[in-house]
């Protein structure tokens, strides 16, 4: 199926409010980003972390904002689109960390949420 425009700027959309949100703490915009149910997963100082929505934004609140306006490495590897559902791989850093994201989108006929992550940390 092919993509649209269109389709990749709303997708686009919802990874900025992600990143943004993670980056300058902002629980608004992660929970604009993420659907309320979504899961963030992957493994983080040798442990499995296996976070509702709630859990992820306490986490980047208590990490901290940077500060505003400032840069930050991402960069969309690769965006699939197909109906109602969209798989993005993100590579992006947070606090001098390298990361390379799996996000599943799905799009509830009004915006596009973020319904997983799945994180790898290049530490």
């Amino acid at each position: 199926m092919s993509q649209t425009s269109g389709e990749l700027q709303a997708v686009e959309r919802a990874v900025r409010d992600y990143l943004d949100g993670m980056i300058f703490a902002n629980p608004d915009q992660l929970r604009r980003a993420f659907h309320p149910k979504a899961n963030v997963i992957g493994h983080w100082e040798g442990s499995l972390e296996w976070s509702s929505l709630e859990e992820f934004i306490a986490a980047c609140e208590k990490a901290g904002a940077a500060p505003a306006n400032e840069p930050y490495y991402w960069e969309i590897l690769s965006t699939d689109v197909a109906g109602d559902i969209a798989l993005v791989k993100l590579a992006d850093d947070y606090f001098g960390v390298r990361f390379t994201d799996y996000l599943t989108l799905l799009n509830d006929g009004m915006r596009w949420q973020i319904v997983n992550k799945t994180f790898y940390a290049q530490v």
